[in-house]
């Protein structure tokens, strides 16, 4: 057996083996022009940071009227008014007045340590916040429109004798949950009106 033909040879990009740098870069662009295409269509993925609002916004106008005229209840401590503020954003019902809605949110937050250094003090926390949530009319009696139970979870990195950043990075885990929270109520909500207006 000769030396050539027992030796391994790598693709060759000219003949159709591995892509070329001009045809990854001629790929990408294609790529990019086809997710300008999709983006100036109006698609939008449902599921994607921010989805609650994309929701509100393509929703039918009589969702959409439900979500303008509800009123977020107090929900109790800081991390209840973050929520409600979000919520409030996100349905664009902030200080309007005429609500004929209320939604009401039951908001739990829980702190798990994941990770220990050896000294025994923790170096990381899982902190999962669940908003159980309930919109109901203002009608006499009221009448529940749709209701539900959102989870989002997320954890962070103590550092070690740096107590201001790891209250930063707690601060800052504890925004990006309520944000997602906040997505997964209206999301969900708009989804069960959707359902509700169809039947």
């Amino acid at each position: 057996m000769s030396p050539a033909a027992s030796s391994t040879s790598l693709p060759d990009p000219v003949a159709g083996g591995l892509p070329s740098r001009r045809r990854l870069l001629r790929l990408g662009g294609l790529l990019g022009v086809s997710a300008a295409a999709l983006a100036g269509c109006g698609f939008r993925p449902l599921y994607a940071p921010g989805g609650g609002s994309a929701a509100v916004e393509d929703a039918s106008p009589d969702v959409r009227a439900i979500l303008s005229s509800t009123e977020v209840a107090l929900i109790p401590e800081r991390s209840g008014q973050l929520l409600r503020r979000a919520l409030q954003e996100r349905l664009g019902a902030s200080g309007a007045s005429g609500m004929s809605h209320e939604l009401r949110v039951s908001l739990y937050v829980a702190n798990e340590l994941e990770g220990y250094r050896r000294d025994g003090t923790p170096s990381r926390v899982r902190s999962t916040v669940t908003g159980n949530w309930l919109l109901r009319d203002r009608g006499t009696p009221a009448v529940v429109l749709a209701q539900g139970s959102e989870r989002a979870f997320d954890a962070y990195d103590v550092p070690d004798n740096q107590f201001f950043a790891g209250d930063a990075a707690r601060d800052a885990m504890f925004q990006r949950l309520i944000r997602q929270l906040a997505d997964d109520i209206v999301l969900r909500l708009s989804i069960s009106l959707r359902g509700t207006s169809a039947a």
